[in-house]
Order: structure tokens, then C-alpha cells, then sequence
């Protein structure tokens, strides 16, 4: 004859199915919780995605440009392009191939060589910025002395070498997500760049930068000499015939003259969220 189960035994095992059914709901709701989660963190990656920008950042030689965009793209997660080491990196090829005849530029032969020069960047994890390489090697440290400094313009201006630079340029930034500085960002690389800024400062200001920045690398150089070389350049850039330096009409003007770096980080940033938000 059957016997049902002592009560004890019955009140253990109705325990039991009800502790294994609470386990299983709150296992049911921990997966449905993960899961929500999962979906919202892709739906913001995404939407984090759609607001990637491309920012120009335009402006006179020696205004902490290269400094300025660096340390954005940094704090926002966005690849740097250094447009003006790619013609620092062409200046260099131009005198290292004996292109040079005195401050004369072989442009002929130049033109026929610039499809051989190819410029790219490399992230350097000892200062966690990009290195300029030029032809597979590192030309960084070689592009920023005053000899390059004081013919750079010259080649910047040929019409022929911006051509194949800007055409680099923009395809280096297809996919967006990239902080460019250099001197026609705004205006001819990507005039279409949510965010525009141009950056000024006073020549005698600048001069006073660029002399302190060569003197902490132990370089000799005289502060009349990187003046006149600061004035020259900009007579330079405003007046090529081919993209000549100018604001475009829809960048942000910042003078950072009288500006720390502190404060020019906290304005960038505020104008980096104002656009992304919009």
C-alpha cells in the first residue's frame, strides 16, 4: 500500500522546489538584465560612431598647433595626422636628394620623384604620439630643425606636391574620427569638417615658442633668426597661389597668445562637445 512522505520530508522537498524555482527566476531575470545591458551598450557604441567628426585645425607656423591637436585627439579616442610633417618629410627628401641648388628647388625633377615619396605615421609608445616616417624610415627628429623649417614653405607652396599631399591627406581620412592640423585643413583637405578652428598668436610670441622648444633640444639657434624665418613663413603661406593660408569662413578664431595649455585644452574640449551634441 502507498504511503505518502513524512511531513518533514514533504515540507524539505516543497522547500527545495521552491528555492529551485527562485534560483531559476532570478537567473531568467540576471540573463534578461545582461541582455538589455548588452543591447544598450551597442546602441550607444553605435550611436557613438555616427557622431565621429573630423576636426581642421588650421593657423600660423609655431602656434602650438601640432601640440594642441595631438593631445585632442588623445583625450577623445581620434587618430592625429600631422599635415605639416608630410611637407617637412617632402622638404627633407628634396634635400637629401640634392634637389636643392642654394634656396633654388629642382621642381622639375621633384615633380618627377613625388610618386616616390611616401609619407606615413607610426605611434612612437615611448611619448604615445605618431612618428613621421618617410620611405619606411623615421624622420621625425630630422624634419623639425631650423634647416627644414627655413625651406618647408617653398615646397608646401608647389602646386604639384599639395595636389599629392591633400590626395593622401583625405584618404587617410575617409572613415572619420581623425584631428588634423596644418595650414588649408578647413579650407581644401576637408572643408566639409564638423569642427573648423584657426589659431593665431603674435609673430614675436611664436618666435619666443619656437626658440624655447630648440633650446630645451639643445639646438643652437638665434631669436632674430627664428623671427624672421616666422615672419617669412607667413608672408609665404597667405600669399601662394595655391591654397593659401586663410580662416574659413566657418572655423573658430582662437588667439592663444595669453593662453596656457590648460586653457587651450579646456576650450577645445568644450567645442569638441558642443558640435558632438549638436
Amino acid at each position: 500500500m502507498y504511503s505518502f512522505p513524512s511531513l518533514p520530508l514533504f515540507i524539505r522537498l516543497f522547500n527545495f522546489f521552491n528555492s529551485f524555482v527562485l534560483v531559476l527566476l532570478l537567473l531568467t531575470a540576471n540573463l534578461w538584465l545582461i541582455f538589455k545591458f548588452t543591447v544598450s551598450l551597442a546602441d550607444k557604441s553605435d550611436e557613438l560612431n555616427m557622431k565621429k567628426i573630423t576636426i581642421a585645425i588650421d593657423g600660423f607656423s609655431s602656434c602650438g598647433k601640432s601640440t594642441m591637436a595631438k593631445d585632442l585627439a588623445r583625450e577623445v579616442g581620434y587618430i592625429y595626422i600631422d599635415s605639416g610633417a608630410m611637407y617637412r618629410a617632402v622638404t627633407l627628401y628634396s634635400m637629401e636628394n640634392g634637389l636643392f641648388t642654394g634656396n633654388d628647388i629642382d621642381t622639375e625633377k621633384l615633380k618627377e620623384q613625388i610618386k616616390d615619396i611616401h609619407i606615413s605615421f607610426q605611434l612612437n609608445p615611448d611619448t604615445g604620439r605618431p612618428d613621421t616616417f618617410l620611405n619606411g624610415v623615421n624622420v621625425e627628429k630630422k624634419i623639425r630643425t631650423m634647416e627644414v623649417s627655413s625651406r618647408v614653405s617653398p615646397i608646401a607652396a608647389l602646386d604639384f606636391v599639395r595636389e599629392a599631399m591633400v590626395a593622401q591627406q583625405q584618404e587617410m581620412g575617409k572613415s572619420k574620427g581623425i584631428v588634423m592640423d596644418g595650414r588649408d585643413i578647413g579650407t581644401t583637405v576637408f572643408p566639409d569638417a564638423e569642427l573648423k578652428i584657426f589659431v593665431t598668436a603674435s609673430p614675436e610670441i611664436r618666435a619666443q615658442r619656437r626658440y624655447d622648444e630648440l633650446k630645451a633640444k639643445g639646438e643652437e639657434a638665434g631669436f632674430d633668426e627664428i623671427l624672421e624665418n616666422v615672419k617669412q613663413r607667413d608672408y609665404i603661406d597667405q600669399n601662394r597661389a595655391v591654397s593659401p593660408l586663410r580662416k574659413a569662413d566657418d572655423a573658430l578664431l582662437l588667439d592663444n597668445s595669453h593662453m596656457t595649455i590648460s586653457q587651450q585644452k579646456e576650450w577645445l574640449a568644450a567645442q569638441f562637445e558642443k558640435v558632438c551634441k549638436a
